[in-house]
């Protein structure tokens, strides 16, 4: 059991005690911090208690207990919260059902005690969803509106994942994924958005949907849900997108796309993406914009962002202005550190796509430096195997790639490195494949670490081994 001291100013404790089973993945850990904030006593179990959540509920002043023991149950919570991670056969779960315990799903836990009579903005999508949530609470927040937010990640700008904010807007991260055990669900149904966000749509999470079909019927239940005075932003010419809206929207919408036509246009001023103009609906004229973020799809979720704060009536021009201040997402491309030269990245790619657009916009920032990618394939799509024949070509913009076979993997990585268009490695152990890299590594390298999950730690692993090859 981890006892976390209470927080310095800590909310009175005015309802009563919810547990919540799976709290730290990001979606739970963000249920957390704002039933804690609401008032509730608060605690959870989980069996990956690591940072950053970690962090962030034990500095609320959250008890987070190790696994899912029956015993966390008692004497029994007022209500029990129980994230999609858990199944049935699960020791908690069984004792909840077992001791007729009140339960309900995180998504609709969500739905009833904060989004509530609130203007809710959702950000849907397969990929960009964290980063484009962020963009949007942060130009939110610097035109004063003080949202509250629930985001898959950690935003620089506020150094929390969730809130719950001084007005009657909220931005949440909006996941296809299914609710619970007992609600299958996608769990952005229970936000009924007044604002919608589709930043694009490919299948994925194969270990729930049979085929993008199903994903696809998901994300009709929730255009359904859109009232007719709000608004639908999507991405334009995405056959996928066009199949949805065809099946009924009954919601006004507006395009976006990076030199294509669409109500937002953006065309890329550089070939990294740090500098873009904006050509806005009803705006005479676009508007150049320099940043400190690479990549064409991270120009596209500026423009998402952008669309979806003027929807609540922030200027554009306020919106431009706040992309300047925009520090980023932990995980989203995020610089670790340059030792000797050698700057590391990590960043939390689950999908081919993300991973070459990610390459793509480094890439075009390299200089005469390598591009060198460490990937482990996590996410459970890619364990299963259903991503194979992409992830040879997604590469094709590193000079260099390393792959990291997990154990548990239903399927060999040889096949990707026989039809690597790069010089790929294939490796099972995190830290011959840190000193590997640190010895080959030269001044000007990139190294970029992919992976939805911790890697084995190699991370601070690669650092440290860069340190003792370049002592000062």
């Amino acid at each position: 059991m981890i006892n976390s001291p209470a927080s310095q100013e800590e909310p009175q404790l005015l309802k009563g005690h919810i547990h919540i089973l799976g709290i730290c993945g990001t979606f739970m850990g963000g249920i957390a911090l704002l039933a804690r904030e609401l008032g509730y006593r608060v605690t959870g179990s989980d069996t990956n208690v690591y940072p950053p959540m970690s962090d962030q509920l034990q500095s609320a002043g959250i008890e987070l207990m190790q696994g899912y023991a029956a015993a966390h149950l008692q004497p029994p919570p007022g209500q029990v919260v129980v994230g999609n991670a858990l199944s049935r056969g699960n020791p908690a779960v069984e004792y909840m059902l077992n001791a007729g315990l009140d339960y309900i799903s995180g998504p609709q836990w969500l739905a009833e005690n904060v989004l509530r009579d609130k203007w809710v903005l959702a950000v849907a999508g397969t990929h960009g969803k964290t980063t484009s949530s962020s963009l949007l609470a942060w130009i939110l927040e610097y035109a004063g509106l003080q949202p509250g937010f629930l985001i898959g990640g950690v935003p620089a700008n506020f150094g929390l994942s969730a809130r719950t904010g001084g007005s009657d807007f909220f931005v949440v991260e909006a996941d296809e994924y299914d609710t619970a055990f007992f609600d299958k669900r996608s769990k952005f149904v229970h936000y009924r958005p007044r604002t919608l966000v589709i930043n694009n749509l490919e299948f994925d999470h194969a270990d729930i949907f049979p085929d993008l079909a199903a994903i696809q019927r998901q994300f009709h239940h929730l255009l359904r849900c859109v009232p007719g005075e709000g608004l639908v932003i999507h991405r334009a010419a995405v056959r996928a997108i066009e199949e949805v809206l065809a099946l009924g929207c009954w919601t006004a919408t507006e395009t976006f796309a990076v030199g294509e036509a669409a109500d937002w246009r953006a065309e890329l001023l550089s070939a990294d993406g740090a500098g873009f103009s904006v050509q806005a609906p009803a705006e005479a004229e676009a508007v150049a914009v320099q940043w400190d973020y690479l990549g064409r799809h991270n120009v596209e979720n500026a423009l998402v962002a952008l669309a979806a704060a003027r929807h609540v009536g922030v200027p554009v021009a306020v919106g431009l202005a706040a992309l300047a201040g925009f520090r980023g997402v932990k995980r989203r491309l995020e610089r670790l550190g340059e030792v000797g030269g050698v700057t590391v990245f990590d960043d939390f790619a689950h999908h081919p796509t993300a991973i070459a657009t990610t390459l793509q916009g480094l890439r075009a920032s390299a200089g005469s430096g390598r591009l060198i990618a460490l990937i482990e394939p996590r996410s459970n799509t890619m364990r299963m195997g259903q991503h194979r024949a992409q992830l040879a070509a997604c590469t094709a913009a590193a000079d260099a790639v390393y792959w990291f076979q997990p154990e548990g993997m239903d399927w060999s990585l040889d096949t990707v490195i026989a039809d690597s268009p790069v010089q790929a490695t294939l490796t099972r152990d995190v830290r011959q494949l840190a000193r590997q890299v640190s010895q080959q590594a030269r001044p000007g390298d990139r190294v970029v670490i992919m992976s939805n999950g911790s890697f084995g730690g190699i991370h601070q692993i690669l650092l440290d081994e860069l340190e003792a090859a370049n002592p000062r």
